[in-house]
This record gives C-alpha cells, structure tokens and sequence, in this order.
C-alpha cells in the first residue's frame, strides 16, 4: 500500500479547499461538479483514480467507495449505509438519488482527506488551518526538491517556528 498511500499524500499536499458555492435550504455545500473539477487533475497528476457503487445487502443500500492507484492496483475501500429518507416534496426515487448524491460527495471528501470549507468573510478569504507537523514537515521537504513553493504555506495558520523555518529557506 506504499504507492497508494504516497500517492494520497502528495495529492493532498496539491489540493486547496474546495469552498461551498451551492446553496442547500439554510445552508450551502460544494457539488460533485465543482469537486471533480479540483480533484480530477489532481489525482491524475498522482496516478490515483475512484469509482463510487452502489451495492444492496440485506435490504439496505451501501454505497461502495474505492480509491486506487492505477499503477500498482493498490486500493482502499469503504463503505456507507444509505439510509432511506422521505424528503418533502420528493418522491422516493428523487430522496433515494439525492441521498446517494449526498454520500458520494461525503464519501469521497472523507477518503481523499478534502476540505469543504465556506468562505467566512465578504472579502472572500478563507479561515486558514493549522498544518500538522508530519505535513508541514514533508512540505518543507517538497519545497527544497523544488516541487512545491513556500506560496503553497500561505493558505495555512502558521506558527512561528514553522514561519521561521520557511524564511530560513
């Protein structure tokens, strides 16, 4: 699983934050258009792929998530109940698609490690997030290979010694 995981590593080192532009009933959350269109090149860039299914057992419905990597087949997996929802003004096919809509978006966000998080002021700029020391450290090391840019650290709440650390680059 070591290309796998080295793959999902780097790509998550690439990959911004996928504000929430499409607005629900009192809320607001990214589709799986404006999703795909960050991720795809992304995991391509990478060597990873997914497929979302659909399985029933028992009654139920799951939806099967796999993420792989296409060059030594490594996968993971999961999978995720769909529970069955009357939604108002829905019939039961339109709860069931939505509910499936749903979970693939949640799934998938879950198993790359994506972060959906809205724009908290009218200027559009988003809440930074703190950045582990395992990530931080392998960013610093992408940065000296020349594959990544200390540009890409903006995005993150730093602390001062990981600020030092950059400017010392």
């Amino acid at each position: 699983m070591k290309h796998l995981f080295k793959a999902i590593a780097d790509f998550q080192q690439e990959v911004p934050v996928i504000h929430k532009g499409t607005q629900g009933y009192g809320y607001s959350y990214s589709d799986l258009p404006a999703i795909f269109k960050v991720i795809n090149p992304l995991l391509q860039k990478h060597g990873l792929g997914f497929t979302q299914c659909i399985d029933s057992e028992d009654g139920q419905n799951y939806l099967n998530t796999i993420i792989f990597h296409s060059e030594s087949a490594e996968k993971i997996q999961s999978s995720t109940l769909i529970p069955t929802v009357a939604l108002k003004g829905m019939n039961d096919y339109q709860s069931f698609g939505s509910g499936i809509t749903y979970y693939r978006r949640y799934a998938l966000a879950s198993m790359l490690g994506l972060v959906t998080d809205k724009d908290t002021d009218a200027s559009g700029e988003q809440t930074k997030q703190s950045i582990s020391d395992d990530r931080f450290v392998k960013a610093i090391e992408a940065i000296k290979q020349g594959k990544a840019k200390k540009s890409d650290l903006e995005k993150f709440e730093l602390t001062a010694e990981q600020k030092s650390i950059i400017e010392a680059i």
